[in-house]
């Protein structure tokens, strides 16, 4: 691989000193100090809120706002990154925004660094160009997106509903496009609920099964009643219900002993046919079936299995299914990217989930960044085009959303 030694553009030059504040969650590692001077030189007016909460790591975030009259339009992402593993693995240090064959090399980079320079850089251009903004433009920046996200967007956004500060919009940053810039724009998640099923057994001798009573049997039952059946054949605006287990604990050392407990985590991401509450209901619903089916487990003698021993613990915030439906914002980003690269984005509900889930609670979000292919990955990368080709997006987009403010 070669370096690149040629003139940095302005989203790439803040999203090389952005990778270089080592902001691995829970820690602000100098990267709100580089966007309030930048927003602040400006003329934003720059808030930083550290929030707290038991159990969980404190955090900082920032909040800045150009303006001061309606509508608000927000731009929402994150400067925390998650762990780079190994240093020794990637062909550059993580945290030194290399630039390598046209790429911005550095954990951050995709998501979401990368997103937060553009935005930025977006925002400065339509300043030097003296363009006129009939409202507000702000920025909500968490530190706590890849982490337990309890301290984070959630909040801060319950702090500005405190204040009276009202968002009107907001576009988060996420890295939505698959391939190319331009092929995507997320207007809605999926739901997800995450859980553990536990199964108590009868600890024994594996010489005498008559006597234990094995909860592996029990385990494989219920997951496997988890997943065998569609939960259902998707909807017009989202694909079909997934259930993943994702971990199957037993924890016994031993050859010869029946253990006398086993666990299996699992994930699943609903669409709209479904409430949280709902499909929680129907996955307790197929294990209550599944406990009483003694096909893998057999009789004792003349006597009946009882039913499986199980029960279920869920995380404790499910994150709910939400679509967006605003024309004004979806209409303005379409038309920004059409623009742009000359294509039409898919409207897309795929994909994991964002701190869209909360702002969705507070005004219509949509989602749009970067190719989203190393993301969390060793050498993460931003290609420079790509770069310039979203601060192009998002230059467009401010400047169509508010010029539908005014007709």
């Amino acid at each position: 691989m070669t370096k690149n030694i040629s003139q940095l553009s302005p989203a790439a030059e803040l999203l090389r000193d952005l990778i270089r504040c080592p902001s691995v969650t829970p820690h602000e590692g100098g990267a709100l100090d580089v966007l309030q001077t930048r927003l602040e030189t400006l003329g934003f007016v720059v808030k930083r809120k550290i929030f707290s909460a038991p159990n969980t790591p404190d955090v900082e975030n920032l909040y800045a706002r150009l303006g001061n009259q309606k509508p608000n339009l927000c731009f929402a992402g994150h400067t925390d990154v998650v762990p780079v593993g190994d240093e020794n693995d990637w062909t550059s240090q993580p945290f030194d925004g290399a630039v390598v064959d046209g790429f911005m090399v550095g954990r951050g980079a995709v998501d979401m660094k990368g997103g937060i320079a553009c935005f930025l850089a977006a925002v400065e251009q339509l300043i030097e160009q003296n363009e006129t903004i009939p409202g507000s433009i702000s920025f909500l920046i968490t530190g706590d997106e890849e982490g337990p996200a309890v301290n984070g967007t959630k909040a801060i956004l319950e702090w500005l509903i405190e204040q009276g500060e009202e968002i009107d919009a907001c576009i988060v940053g996420e890295p939505t496009n698959p391939n190319a810039i331009g092929d995507a724009i997320k207007i809605g998640r999926r739901g997800s609920i995450s859980g553990t099923v536990h199964v108590a057994g009868i600890q024994g001798h594996a010489a005498y099964p008559h006597l234990a009573d094995n909860p592996s049997r029990g385990i494989i039952a219920l997951t496997q009643a988890l997943m065998a059946e569609p939960y259902d054949d998707g909807t017009d605006d989202f694909q079909p219900t997934n259930l993943e287990v994702t971990s199957i604990d037993i924890g016994n050392p031993a050859f010869n002993v029946i253990p006398n407990k086993a666990s299996a985590r699992f994930n699943i991401r609903f669409n709209d046919t479904w409430t949280a509450d709902s499909i929680k209901q129907e996955m307790e619903r197929r294990l209550d079936r599944a406990s009483n089916d003694s096909t893998l487990r057999g009789d004792v003698g003349d006597t009946p299995r009882p039913p499986v021993d199980y029960s279920v613990t869920y995380t404790e915030r499910p994150s709910h299914v939400f679509l967006t439906s605003d024309d004004r914002l979806i209409e303005a980003l379409s038309f920004a990217v059409s623009e742009v690269v000359g294509t039409s984005p898919e409207l897309s509900t795929g994909g994991g989930t964002s701190d869209a889930r909360f702002i969705k609670d507070v005004c219509p979000v949509v989602e749009f960044g970067l190719v989203g292919q190393t993301m969390h990955q060793i050498d993460e990368r931003a290609a420079l085009k790509d770069l310039d080709t979203l601060t192009d997006i998002y230059a467009q987009f401010i400047q169509r959303f508010f010029k539908r403010e005014t007709v």
